[in-house]
């Protein structure tokens, strides 16, 4: 639970300072790609949560590694985070300032469970359509389930939309019972 309240906490605050600068969305492109830099380099996601390293020299390297390709405010982030020892809740930290931004936007973001991945113009599609449905700008995120043998099953905000052959196998054995 407390890890919630600090991403929250400072997503909360990059959003604000986000706003603030009017770069929403340059600097939830940039966190992504410091994420997706952390992913591919996972020593230097290391290096940056290991406690032995001086703060003073984390941030060093980051202000190396980073300063004039990311934003003021990201960079600035960071730091904070190296100094309050809390770097290894950055990917949280991120997923809430995207969910302050999808908000400000009126946009749900959703999951969409398939057997194969969707291509780009599929994905799209059921945007679309769970839009329409739900009557609210929708944004789908592909995730894989072998278990649903085919069709789709969506979750969005709490809401379950199964499309899938499975469940449609489950209806027809009540039907029948």
């Amino acid at each position: 639970m407390a890890e919630l309240t600090i991403a929250t906490t400072y997503g909360s605050a990059l959003f604000q300072a986000a706003s603030e600068a009017g770069k929403e969305d340059l600097i939830l492109e940039e966190s992504e790609q410091v994420l997706e830099i952390f992913k591919q380099e996972p020593d230097f996601y290391d290096f940056f949560n290991y406690p032995g390293i001086s703060a003073k020299e984390k941030k060093e390297v980051l202000k190396n590694v980073f300063e004039g390709r990311i934003s003021r405010e990201l960079l600035n982030l960071l730091y904070i985070l190296i100094d309050k020892g809390r770097t290894y809740h950055f990917p949280k930290i991120v997923k809430a300032f995207k969910e302050f931004v999808n908000r400000k936007e009126g946009v749900a973001v959703g999951t969409i469970y398939s057997v194969q991945p969707l291509k780009p113009e599929q994905l799209a599609k059921f945007e679309e359509e769970t839009s329409a449905l739900l009557k609210e700008n929708t944004k789908l995120e592909n995730k894989l389930d072998p278990k649903l043998i085919g069709g789709v099953k969506i979750l969005i905000d709490g809401r379950i939309i199964d499309a899938s052959i499975r469940k449609r196998f489950e209806d027809l054995g009540s039907k029948i019972i």
